[in-house]
């Protein structure tokens, strides 16, 4: 398990993270550039280890309480940074994505206020409510990712 002060540094070496301390040792470090209301990504960091990091809106399966956050006791360092790295990406705007078929039409998936929308130019092709919904309506239509397909 990850001292204090080793999480404290992982955590600082994002710059985007702004440090807030708070009452009895704890801190907490705030993303001030989150296009959604929340912006506490790292909450109640105590000086004995524990903490929570923000992950209600990260499109996996982790174990959140009911205010969207996990408990990063027990994190390897790769586990907290991955996990910053998420919840930071998911309360930051969006980058559209460009999917491709085997004809070279294209869509690219946005996401548009808590929703995933596709558009084939200016025109609204679909949307859905969770990023995995969006890609797997994508491929079942024959697109890739044009990342992917690049590669």
């Amino acid at each position: 398990m990850l001292t204090f002060e080793e999480k404290l540094a992982i955590i600082e070496s994002f710059p985007e993270l702004t440090r807030n301390d708070v009452s009895l040792g704890r801190i907490n470090f705030h993303y001030e550039e989150s296009v959604k209301e929340k912006k506490i990504v790292v909450y109640r960091l105590h000086p004995n280890g524990n903490g929570f990091v923000y992950a209600e809106l990260i499109d996996e399966d982790y174990p959140t309480d009911s205010k969207g956050m996990v408990n990063i006791r027990g994190y390897s360092e790769d586990e907290l940074r991955e996990i910053i790295r998420k919840s930071i990406e998911s309360l930051s705007e969006a980058k559209p994505e460009t999917w491709i078929n085997d004809e070279n039409e294209t869509l690219r998936l946005v996401n548009d206020f808590d929703l995933w929308n596709i558009y084939a130019g200016d025109m609204l092709d679909g949307t859905f409510e969770t990023y995995n919904s969006a890609i797997n309506y994508l491929e079942q239509e024959g697109f890739r990712r044009l990342e992917d397909s690049e590669r």
